[in-house]
């Protein structure tokens, strides 16, 4: 399960909005595990600037990494929208998902309301799990 502030899904879907039409992207920093508390969001630029995929930009990724140490938690995922999709990881997500602690959140915008899901990708496996606004 991951359990995000709203604040943090408000950033998300803010920064995923700005991004259209290109994927946008960003990291999750909090409490770590199964289930997961999602404090904290670091929008970043999408490094690959295209609509079909989404590469976070390595500068981004240790500037999050180094912000979410300093705050005392942990990086515990990574988000992304699918502009013109469902809110699924495509064979592209899966085979780029590095760790398998991860919480991997899609936001969908091909449709008037987005869609927010959060799966756990394990060696290629794909387990949606449930998601708590607070």
């Amino acid at each position: 399960m991951l359990v995000l502030e709203a604040a943090v899904w408000e950033k998300v879907l803010a920064h995923c909005l700005l991004g259209a039409p290109l994927e946008a992207c960003g990291l999750l920093g909090g409490r770590g595990g199964d289930d997961a508390l999602g404090l904290r969001a670091y929008p970043t630029t999408n490094a690959a600037s295209s609509s079909r995929v989404y590469t976070v930009d390595a500068g981004d990724l240790l500037r999050a990494d180094r912000a979410e140490a300093a705050a005392g938690g942990e990086l515990v995922g990574v988000w992304h929208s699918h502009t013109h999709t469902d809110a699924w990881p495509s064979p592209t997500d899966v085979s780029q998902a590095p760790d398998p602690g991860w919480h991997y959140v899609l936001v969908s915008l091909r449709d008037l309301e987005p869609v927010l899901r959060s799966f756990r990708i394990r060696d290629g496996n794909i387990e949606e799990e449930p998601v708590v606004l607070q």
